[in-house]
């Protein structure tokens, strides 16, 4: 049996959890949609060709030991008589039917290869047109999750998800169409044959032998899951230490730990030296035990055969029939353990995707949901109560309104709940009780396509699509003209440093943005965002993680973006949301204090105390920077200033 004994790209799962898997037959009856498509009639009458071309093909192959047997017998009937050796020579008239014959043979060779690749040729679209379909069902479906379901989950978990989801399906489709079903199509035909044209004994040994063959090779297989899963969970472990232990090499020279760290990746390895080599022996146990096993009966249908021949009752070339019917039927039988423990695997690969097509998303639209009808954009909170999680409150009764066009910021403490705020009002998380609504309209009452449409968000963590500049700016409105995405950037003074660049506005950014700075990626996120022009807008930590310079650039931009839309600013920097229409001060999930910069400092409460400690704060680090000190946090040795967002 071929097999192959590197260790599988995907992780393993427990062994309980496979025998919770969905059978063959349930698995595809759910694909079959997929592979015999509606409104598809092309792929429809593709099946049907392909199944056309898979019995056409065995039945060729059928006639292929034929030929062996009619070449045979022929020979025999040209020397017989002449008592054969290399001086007997036949006359030639009867040289010609063994020829002929000889010819045959290689037509169907020909024959049988031709209609294999035109069956499996037709089918692969089919088969291809089901995994696009069902991969862009499950990316679609990914998207319609909640935020909580993502953030459960490892995003690279997801893409592994969808990408051996797809690579199943091809699998399971290739194996069975292409090969079990072909396999078993010609096992009933080679014992049909056996049956005719010698006795029911011939077609019961070989019965048996394959009855023999596939159980020792599933009892096998299963075993060598066993061994393999162990191998490739050892194979993980050494992978993940080595990787980690190298993105850590400062770290182990700072502590000299080569030896350890060499310690205990050999330990991983040791593992995995053991289950690699118990690999190569249970493959070495099962190819012997197949050989044993086909050989036997092989033996059994030749001594039936040669006995026939003796008694009269069949040909020389039946004999050769026989054989080679059999050895013909072992070339698919080898691969059997390798078929079963594949189609496993993709069962496997492909309930995982179907498990996330059956996750119902957290947050969807009602029935009859309208579109969102935005006049001036208030938001109201209203008696807004939330919790992630029964035991921790996050909102405890948030009531507030920000007028059509005003700015209000909201500040406190790490913890507070403030972005929270953001994420409820984006329809992320669906709120306990209390209502929060645009223009009078409940948004838990409208579509969530046109809510967030309505929205803009520059987060404090712009993260951007690996592609260009342009691209990334004009995901605010695809359909944006050239000169209108200029404007976007020229408004958030990007424009002037894209203009600078080689490239300009075609400059790959890197993976999530990393060949710009923070500022500039900042830029990138305010100038999409001027490009949606939505009436409503939210600045999330939008400045907090630049420098002062920076921040006071960006601030400025943000300030002209804000400009007569609605916005909710969320801060951690005082200083940036001094001009706010109204302030909210947020701890332990209630509005402590509420009103402008001034009213608040008045006040002397929670606001002023806060305004304080960062006024400290800046002229402590400003004092650093002057003597060029070492910066040390000052909230990580006195706590003095409010963490970032949570």
């Amino acid at each position: 049996m071929t097999d192959d004994t590197a260790p599988s790209a995907g992780p393993t799962l427990p062994a309980e959890r496979l025998d919770e898997r969905p059978g063959l037959i349930a698995t595809y009856r759910r694909l079959w949609p997929h592979l015999w498509p509606h409104g598809r009639p092309d792929l429809q009458r593709r099946v049907f060709l392909a199944f056309g071309l898979l019995l056409a093909a065995k039945l060729v192959t059928m006639v292929t030991p034929f030929t062996f047997k009619w070449i045979t017998d022929a020979l025999v009937a040209a020397i017989g008589g002449q008592g054969g050796g290399k001086d007997a020579v036949p006359p030639t008239g009867l040289l010609a039917a063994p020829m002929l014959l000889i010819a045959l043979y290689g037509v169907s060779r020909i024959a049988m290869s031709a209609l294999t690749q035109m069956r499996d040729g037709l089918f692969a679209k089919v088969a291809m047109h089901a995994v696009r379909r069902l991969a862009l069902q499950t990316f679609e479906h990914m998207h319609r999750l909640s935020l909580r379901f993502h953030l459960e989950r490892k995003t690279g978990g997801l893409t592994r998800v969808l990408e051996r989801g797809r690579a199943g399906i091809e699998e399971l489709s290739r194996l069975m169409v292409l090969t079990l079903v072909p396999t078993i199509v010609e096992f009933v035909l080679v014992l049909g044959v056996l049956a005719y044209e010698f006795s029911w004994t011939y077609a019961a040994t070989a019965f048996a032998t394959v009855a023999a063959y596939l159980a020792f090779t599933y009892k096998a297989t299963e075993w060598r899951i066993a061994i393999r899963r162990r191998m490739n969970a050892s194979d993980t472990d050494a992978n993940t230490k080595a990787v980690d232990s190298l993105l850590n090499y400062e770290t182990v020279k700072y502590f000299g730990a080569e030896a350890r760290e060499a310690a205990r990746y050999d330990v991983s390895m040791a593992k995995y030296e053991k289950a690699s080599t118990q690999t190569y022996v249970s493959l070495a146990v099962l190819n012997a035990g197949q050989a044993a096993i086909f050989t036997l009966g092989m033996t059994v249908v030749m001594w039936l055969a040669a006995r026939d021949i003796l008694a009269g009752r069949t040909t020389i070339g039946g004999f050769v029939l026989a054989n080679t019917m059999l050895v013909q039927l072992s070339m698919p039988l080898n691969f059997m353990g390798m078929i079963y423990r594949e189609i496993k695997q993709a069962l496997i690969d492909i309930d995982d995707m179907f498990r996330i097509l059956g996750q119902n998303p957290e947050i969807a639209d009602r029935p009859g949901a309208a579109p969102l009808t935005v006049a001036g954009g208030t938001v109201r909170f209203a008696d807004v109560r939330f919790a992630y999680s029964p035991e921790r409150p996050i909102l405890r009764g948030v009531s507030f309104e920000i007028p059509a066009g005003q700015t209000v910021a909201v500040v406190g403490p790490s913890g507070a709940g403030k972005s929270t705020l953001s994420r409820l009002l984006f329809r992320f998380y669906e709120p306990q009780a209390g209502r929060i609504s645009v223009d009078g309209q409940d948004i838990a009452a409208v579509t969530q396509e046109s809510l967030r449409a309505a929205i803009g968000m520059v987060p404090q963590d712009t993260v951007l699509f690996n592609d260009t500049i342009g691209y990334n700016i004009r995901y605010g409105r695809a359909d944006a003209t050239d000169a209108e995405l200029r404007e976007a950037a020229r408004l958030a003074q990007i424009d002037r440093f894209v203009s600078g660049l080689p490239e300009g506005y075609d400059t790959p950014v890197g993976e999530r943005g990393l060949k710009l700075s923070g500022g500039e990626k900042q830029r990138v996120a305010i100038a999409r965002t001027i490009l949606k022009a939505p009436p409503i807008l939210v600045l999330d930590e939008a400045t907090s993680a630049l420098d002062s310079f920076t921040e006071a650039e960006i601030q400025a931009a943000l300030d002209r973006v804000s400009r007569g839309r609605t916005t909710l600013v969320i801060a951690h920097r005082l200083s940036t949301v001094v001009n706010a229409d109204q302030i909210l001060v947020l701890d332990h999930g209630r509005i402590v204090e509420r009103g402008t910069h001034a009213e608040l400092l008045e006040a002397g409460g929670v606001y002023a105390a806060l305004w304080d400690r960062q006024r400290e704060a800046d002229a402590a680090l400003e004092v650093l920077k002057r003597a060029d000190a070492p910066v040390v946090p000052i909230r990580m040795e006195r706590g003095a200033v409010p963490e970032p967002a949570e």
